[in-house]
This record gives C-alpha cells, structure tokens and sequence, in this order.
C-alpha cells in the first residue's frame, strides 16, 4: 500500500475513536528513517491538552486496529504523541484556532521578497493569512502557503 493510502487507512481506523473521546486527529506520518519505518500519529485534546496515559490510550486501541486489517506490509514502530509546543497547522481549521498566537509560515514562491514569516497571526479569512512581524503586516494568500505552525518566542 502506498504512503498516501495508508496515511488515509490510517485516519479512518482511528478517527472514529478520537471523535468519541474528545480528541482530535493532528497529523499522521508514515516515514523511513534510516533502515526502520515509522508510523506516527499526533493527536490533541479538543479542550486541554493531552497527556501520556491517553496517548497510551489511542495508541492500544490504534495497534490492535493496525492489527486487524493489515495495511503495512513492512515492519514498522507506531509513535502516537502529542504535536508539540510548535504544533503543525494542517487545516484551515488549525489556522482560525491560531490567530493571536506567534507562527511559522513557509510559502512556495516569494511574497513582498520572503518565503518565511515568523511573528503574530494577526488574521485568517479562509483565503488570506495576515502575519505580522515587528510592526510590518505580511498579508499571504492561503493557497500560497506550503507550511505553517505554531512557534515559540525565545
């Protein structure tokens, strides 16, 4: 099964469990780093923030579905964690939740001579991203953005 299909066997698999627990699906990899496999799920709380009994949780219940209908053929380890401090922004949906929040955005081509923006999500109209980085204000078609997430101020 290619990458793609088992990102999406793996989705439905576990979306359902997450759906009726209060958690919500992140991001699902499945990854080669050097001669091993990787399956990682990143999922959070809608309300709060997930710990590591609940991910031990989601990670039982996601191995014995895995178990079940076989869509790996390789030997794999299977990681289920929280996204982390600097939390991908993979949906339109994770964007809106972030405005006034300090992000990291990559676009595909240059806009105003930049392809990174770090400062604050200032705003997120479904077609428009609005960063602002010291007092300059970066307005970025959404469809332009390659990557964006959370970032943390050091």
């Amino acid at each position: 099964m290619s990458t793609p299909k088992i990102k999406t066997a793996v989705e439905e698999m576990v979306k359902p469990f997450l759906d009726e627990n209060g958690f919500e699906l992140v991001d699902v990899e499945y990854v080669k780093e050097g001669s091993n496999w990787f399956l990682r799920v990143y999922v959070d709380k809608l309300e709060g923030h997930i710990d590591i009994d609940e991910c031990g949780r989601i990670s039982e219940y996601l191995s014995e579905k895995l178990d079940e209908n076989d869509p790996i053929s390789d030997a794999y380890f299977l990681e289920v964690s929280s996204p982390g401090a600097e939390r991908p922004l993979k949906k339109p949906e994770d964007v809106h939740k972030s405005v006034g929040k300090h992000v990291f955005v990559t676009t595909y081509e240059q806009i105003g001579g930049l392809k990174e923006f770090e400062g604050t999500l200032l705003s997120f109209d479904g077609e428009e991203v609005v960063v602002e980085i010291g007092k300059k204000k970066h307005t970025i078609p959404y469809a332009k953005v390659a990557s964006a997430r959370l970032a943390i101020i050091f």
